[in-house]
């Protein structure tokens, strides 16, 4: 059974091997293969945004197995220190199955815990998948950010979505 939980430091290497599947997906703001992420200094980030009681890395694990991550960062001044940028991966393996679910359901308790009010997000405008995941857990399209990326030779566009909480 999968379980959600405030990543450590020593997940690091784990969650860069899940960053690097989901990359592959080509629904990512890297392109597959375009980033070589450092597990040690990931390992120093994971400490740093977790510095921040409203910021995050969360994991979705099962037994030793990291099968996805969302990452929470909220930044410190005043006028948007209630909002925070959501960034969701899920191992090719494990899509389907409840996994972002899973993560959105315990980020958004522990947003509201730590006070935040709202929760933004971006995504690919075609990727109907996730799409549809964040409005099944209550997020909204509130605009489209048109030809905000250039993916194999075509300018696409991507939501702006929110959530408040």
């Amino acid at each position: 059974m999968v379980e959600v939980r405030k990543a450590l430091s020593s997940d690091a290497e784990k969650i860069v091997n899940v960053m690097t599947d989901a990359e592959e997906s080509g629904f990512m703001l890297f392109a597959p293969q375009e980033r070589e992420v450092n597990p040690e200094k990931f390992a120093t980030y994971i400490d740093a945004i977790h510095s921040n009681a409203k910021s995050g890395i969360f994991v979705a694990y099962e037994g030793e197995q990291i099968v996805g991550y969302l990452i929470v960062q909220n930044e410190k001044p005043q006028r948007i220190a209630h909002r925070a940028y959501l960034v969701i991966g899920i191992h090719s393996n494990w899509r389907g199955q409840g996994i972002g679910k899973a993560l959105f359901t315990y980020v958004i308790a522990w947003a509201k815990q730590v006070g935040l009010h709202r929760l933004d997000l971006t995504v690919i405008a075609a990727n109907e998948v996730a799409v549809h995941l964040y409005k099944k857990m209550g997020f909204e399209i509130e605009g489209v950010k048109r030809h905000s990326l250039f993916i194999d030779n075509d300018y696409v566009d991507e939501y702006y979505m929110s959530l408040l909480l």
